[in-house]
C-alpha cells in the first residue's frame, strides 16, 4: 500500500510538471505583449527609472573612469538602448488612443511640436528612413562603448580604427537620410522625441484618475426656493461688508453662495488661460505643409554646405589618426598639434558660413526671419554645439585642460565643492582620452 500510494503520488507529480512545463512556451510568448502593455500603462513610471539608472553610472565618483568603465558604459548603453524600445512601444500605444478619438478629441488634444510634425511625416512616408534613423541612433549609443572596448583590446591604434570607422558609418547614415528627404538638412534627433507623444498617454491616465466625488461635483445642483427665499418666502437680508471682504479675500479657494450654500468651482489662473491659448494658436508653420519647414538644399553651394558638416566628424578624424601614427601612439605631443582641430574647426565653420549664403540668397530674410521654427532650433543647436571644440584635440591639452586643473585644485578641501572636483577630475580623463565623449554627431 505505501508503495502504491508513493507511485501515484510521484504519478501526479510528472503529471504536474509536464503541465507546467507545456504551459511554459505559451507563457513565455505572452511576456513581451505583458511587458508592452505595462510600459504604455507606467510611461512616467518607466521614464523616472531610465532617468535614475543614467545618473547613477554618471554621477559615481570614478565609476566610469576606473578599471570598471566598461561595465559602467555597458549599463548607460543598455539602458539608452532599452529607451529606443520603449519609443517605440509608447508611439504605438499613441496612434492607438488617436485612431479611437472622435474628431472633437483630437482637435483639443495639444498640437505637436514642428519637429515631431517632420519627423513623423518621414517615419509615415518611407519605412527605410525609420530604419536608417534607428540605426544611427543606436551607433550614437553605443559609440563610445565601442571605443572603450578597441582601446582596451587593441590600444591606442585600435582605438582610431574604430573611431575612424565609426564616423564614417554615422556620415553614410546621415548622406543616405540626406537623400531620402529630397535633400533636406538633416535634422538633431531625426527621431520624434518621447515628449512629443507622451502627451496622449498622460491626458487617457487623468481621464481615469476622476473620481465619483469630482463627477459630483460637475454635475448640476438641485434648486431650492425654500433654502434660497427662506420659509416665509421673502428674501433674506444682504451680506454685510465684512462678509464680503472676507468671501473675496482668497480667490483661490472655492467660492460658497451665502444664501444657497452652492460651492463654486474656483476660475483659472491667467496663467492657465494664456498657456491653452497658445498651444491652439495657428501660426505661419502649422499650416505649411510638413516637407516646407526644412528648405530643400537646390544650390550647389548649399548642398556643399550640408556635406561638409555631415564629413566634418570623419576629416578630422583621419588627420587626428594621421598625426598619432606620425608621433607613435605615444606621449601627449600628438595630442597637442594644432593642424588637424584647426582644419576640423574651420571646415565646421566654413560649412556654417555657407548654409548662411545660401539661405540670404535663397530665402526671404534669411537665416535671421526667414527660416520656420524647427530650421531656427537647428540652426540654434548646431551654433552651440561649436563651443564643444573647446573641448576637443589641441585647444582642450592646451588650454582648456589647464583651466580645469586650476578650478580642481581651488575646490579641494572645501566641503561638498570638494566632491564636485573629485568628479570634474575623474571626467577630465573621459575628455582626454576618448573621442566620442565630445561627440556632438
Amino acid at each position: 500500500m505505501a508503495a502504491a500510494s508513493i507511485w501515484r503520488s510521484a504519478n501526479e507529480t510528472f503529471r504536474s510538471a509536464a503541465a507546467a512545463t507545456s504551459e511554459l512556451p505559451h507563457q513565455a510568448r505572452k511576456l513581451p505583449e505583458v511587458y508592452a502593455e505595462y510600459v504604455a500603462s507606467n510611461a512616467h513610471s518607466v521614464g523616472q527609472v531610465e532617468s535614475t539608472l543614467r545618473s547613477l553610472t554618471y554621477l559615481l565618483p570614478g565609476a566610469r573612469l576606473n578599471d570598471s568603465e566598461i561595465a559602467a558604459e555597458s549599463v548607460h548603453t543598455f539602458v539608452q538602448l532599452l529607451s529606443i524600445y520603449h519609443d517605440r512601444l509608447l508611439r504605438k500605444k499613441a496612434e492607438s488612443l488617436l485612431v479611437s478619438r472622435t474628431p472633437s478629441q483630437k482637435a483639443a488634444q495639444p498640437k505637436p511640436t514642428p519637429h515631431a510634425r517632420y519627423t513623423m511625416f518621414w517615419e509615415d512616408s518611407s519605412s527605410f528612413y525609420t530604419k536608417i534613423a534607428t540605426i544611427l541612433k543606436i551607433v550614437q549609443y553605443t559609440e563610445l562603448l565601442w571605443e572603450m572596448t578597441a582601446r582596451r583590446r587593441g590600444g591606442e591604434r585600435g582605438r582610431w580604427r574604430c573611431v575612424v570607422l565609426l564616423e564614417s558609418f554615422k556620415a553614410l547614415l546621415r548622406m543616405i537620410l540626406l537623400r531620402l528627404t529630397n535633400s533636406r538638412p538633416v535634422v538633431t534627433p531625426p527621431l520624434p522625441l518621447r515628449e512629443d507623444f507622451a502627451p496622449a498617454q498622460q491626458e487617457a491616465e487623468a481621464k481615469e484618475e476622476f473620481s465619483e466625488e469630482d463627477m459630483k461635483l460637475l454635475e448640476p445642483m438641485p434648486f431650492e426656493p425654500k433654502d434660497a427665499f427662506g420659509e416665509a418666502g421673502i428674501p433674506t437680508p444682504p451680506m454685510s461688508d465684512s462678509d464680503k471682504i472676507s468671501i473675496h479675500s482668497n480667490p483661490s479657494d472655492p467660492f460658497s453662495m451665502p444664501r444657497t450654500g452652492f460651492t463654486m468651482p474656483t476660475l483659472p489662473t491667467p496663467d492657465a488661460i494664456s498657456n491653452y491659448l497658445l498651444e491652439h494658436i495657428i501660426t505661419p508653420d502649422d499650416i505649411k505643409p510638413v516637407q516646407q519647414l526644412v528648405h530643400r538644399l537646390t544650390s550647389i553651394r548649399g548642398q556643399a554646405a550640408e556635406v561638409m558638416y555631415i564629413l566634418r566628424p570623419v576629416i578630422y578624424a583621419l588627420l587626428m589618426q594621421r598625426v598619432a601614427r606620425r608621433y607613435g601612439y605615444e606621449g601627449t605631443k600628438w595630442r597637442k598639434n594644432w593642424a588637424p582641430w584647426v582644419a576640423g574647426a574651420a571646415i565646421e565653420y566654413l560649412a556654417r558660413q555657407l548654409a548662411k549664403q545660401d539661405l540670404e540668397s535663397k530665402v526671404p530674410g534669411g537665416a535671421k526671419s526667414g527660416l520656420s521654427a524647427l530650421e531656427r532650433e537647428e540652426f540654434t543647436k548646431r551654433g552651440w554645439n561649436m563651443a564643444w571644440w573647446g573641448m576637443r584635440g589641441a585647444f582642450y591639452e592646451n588650454v582648456t585642460k589647464g583651466a580645469i586643473t586650476k578650478v580642481v585644485d581651488s575646490l579641494k578641501g572645501r566641503p561638498i565643492l570638494d566632491l564636485v572636483g573629485g568628479v570634474v577630475e575623474d571626467y577630465e580623463h573621459l575628455w582626454s582620452t576618448y573621442w566620442f565623449s565630445t561627440s556632438t554627431m
